[in-house]
């Protein structure tokens, strides 16, 4: 009797391992012939530099791209969470050569070191961005950061104010949140929480059926299908563990503190109308504690606003590049 159950439990397994290679087959078939309707002249994910290492205060290592550009200013971007330096792909195109550009994979992201649930912290976060700035810039400095790239650029002013101003000149914060995420992205809340309760069958399941979670999710309804596969082409290849370790800094972010010191710089707030994962109210919360932001609304644009309107938000950066230039 034994043996015929461990037959049948190996048998049933055999069977699930095998539709499970199957879906994913055809997934990969499904993305490479999405990747073929993309059209694109340059491939995503292709665009980069040399890579160095940077080694923030805890001795994390961050891993950055330069382009460097005869300007009198750089730019830094710090993408969000789930994203890589690819996160830029368009921004990076546009304005190669026009001005020096810094891209910084955020701990456990793209190519940087991988951190844990107690490293996992805004103040690490803002750690890494200030060691990116002291070790790759000279000169002033222009912070863009998307999602999880704008609560670590929000931290930073958090922590380390005595940088804004010099050399500091200038944010762009795009759809991102200072906190009570929780309470009012259901989204965001559902995700971490079957990631939290299902590591590692989301890991598995979201290689062949994330696609549609993101064409949900992270863009709007009107967005073209290559920026839905484009970023979950981007995030396929990180691991869910980040959403576990990132949970408690998330559930408990309340970065309000950096409203103060961001005043003290021109700061530009963009956002979706359509954003499900940091919906347009938490922009309007930053631009109104912000004195003398600008917040810019994208009409019927979601998460990924750097992907769906890149022009516009390319043209918002060159603008403020011009703004803030010595």
């Amino acid at each position: 009797m034994a043996r015929r159950a461990s037959t049948r439990l190996a048998a049933t397994a055999g069977a699930f391992v095998a539709a499970g290679v199957a879906t994913k087959v055809l997934s990969d078939q499904q993305a490479k012939r999405r990747r073929l309707k993309r059209g694109e002249d340059v491939e995503f994910g292709s665009v980069h530099s040399p890579t160095r290492s940077v080694i923030s205060a805890d001795g994390s290592r961050i891993n950055v791209e330069i382009d460097d550009a005869d300007s009198p200013i750089t730019v830094v971007f710090v993408h969000g969470i789930l994203c890589s330096i690819d996160a830029w792909h368009y921004q990076r195109l546009a304005l190669r050569g026009s001005v020096r550009m810094v891209f910084m994979d955020q701990r456990s992201h793209g190519r940087s070191g991988a951190s844990n649930r107690a490293g996992s912290t805004t103040e690490n976060l803002a750690n890494d961005l200030r060691a990116v700035i002291q070790q790759c810039t000279s000169g002033p400095v222009l912070v863009v950061g998307h999602s999880l790239g704008g609560m670590t650029t929000m931290s930073l002013a958090a922590h380390h104010p005595d940088l804004f101003g010099d050399p500091i000149v200038g944010v762009v914060l795009l759809a991102t949140s200072t906190g009570k995420l929780f309470v009012s992205s259901p989204s965001l809340r559902r995700l971490v929480g079957v990631s939290r309760a299902l590591a590692p069958a989301v890991t598995w399941g979201r290689a062949f059926n994330s696609y549609s979670v993101v064409r949900r999710w992270a863009v709007g309804p009107d967005a073209p299908a290559k920026y839905a596969d484009m970023t979950n082409e981007m995030i396929s290849r990180t691991p869910t563990r980040i959403l576990t370790d990132f949970h408690p800094m998330l559930a408990s972010l309340d970065l309000r503190d950096a409203f103060k010191v961001l005043s003290t710089v021109p700061t530009v707030v963009v956002c979706g109308t359509h954003d499900a994962i940091t919906p347009l109210s938490h922009s309007r919360r930053i631009a109104a504690g912000v004195e003398g932001s600008n917040l810019v609304i994208l009409e019927r644009t979601g998460h990924m606003v750097m992907f769906e309107e890149h022009v516009r938000v390319t043209e918002i950066i060159q603008e403020m590049v011009e703004k803030v230039a010595p």
